[in-house]
């Protein structure tokens, strides 16, 4: 949705299919709700709810219009990523999920509008730090004090920018040091696949063949051998001894994944 020329409900919907694909709840995955849902109270009776969603009846209407709104380039990228997001989410299409697409929604406004065209801040990472904060938000918007929801969302996107550009360096000081373990182990030719593989893999803290092929677009051979010395360099770890789907794991990379997702800096 992110590279199309427009966003359609049937993109959301293929969002939501995708992220939920593995999840316990999977066969919900892609599919609009059909009952009413609510958030907070009870288990039986939207009574006493925190808030009480769109009827099942008005979701896809809802849907059309909002991505109306994505399409529109008539508001700041910021701006319109905050509104279309805490609207998604007040729509709350699925019965489970809504969280995730809604800020998949983010990137894909923010990647589109060209804010952020190579990576998108963690903007979602920030909000989840203070989650009454967020919810607060929200409810402001629900509430028409959207000045404030947009305050609570520029505050967020100014700190994940900052988040971003450490985790970019980080991520530059670890592949000079995977370069310096590959050096120091066998030191190939300048235009060897190996280095070229380390150029990739921040973008893929987890490869496989195929992946390194089509990444690098060098032949099957020379990866499968690039792979290898860099797996004996201890560059990359094998995740499995399995023949088939044989996958290694970028030394260091995911610990610093999941630092950014949790927020430490």
């Amino acid at each position: 949705a992110s590279r199309t020329s427009s966003i359609t409900p049937q993109d959301i919907i293929d969002i939501h299919r995708v992220l939920l694909a593995r999840a316990p709840n999977a066969h919900i995955a892609g599919r609009i709700r059909t009952a009413q849902s609510w958030i907070g109270g009870n288990d039986y009776n939207p009574c006493g709810a925190d808030f009480v969603p769109p009827p099942p009846e008005d979701v896809q209407r809802l849907l059309v219009d909002l991505c109306a709104f994505c399409d529109d380039e008539g508001l700041p990228p910021l701006v319109q990523a905050a509104i279309a997001h805490a609207q998604f989410e007040t729509i709350h299409p699925f019965d489970d999920g809504n969280g995730r697409t809604g800020r998949a929604l983010i990137q894909i406004i923010l990647r589109r509008r060209g804010l952020a065209p190579a990576f998108v801040p963690p903007i979602s990472v920030i909000l989840a730090r203070d989650k009454g904060r967020y919810i607060k938000g929200l409810t402001l918007f629900r509430e028409d004090r959207l000045a404030e929801w947009l305050d609570i969302f520029a505050v967020a996107a100014n700190h994940a920018a900052g988040l971003a550009i450490r985790y970019g360096l980080r991520v530059g000081e670890l592949q000079q040091a995977w370069r310096q373990k590959l050096g120091e182990h066998s030191n190939p030719r300048s235009d060897a696949g190996a280095w070229a593989i380390i150029d990739m893999l921040p973008a893929h803290p987890i490869i496989t063949v195929p992946v390194a092929v089509a990444a690098t677009r060098r032949t099957k051979p020379a990866v499968t051998n690039a792979i290898a010395e860099l797996e004996r360099a201890g560059v990359l770890q094998r995740l499995s001894d399995s023949a088939r789907n044989r996958a290694w794991e970028a030394e260091g990379l995911l610990d610093l994944v999941v630092g950014l997702e949790s927020g430490v800096e």
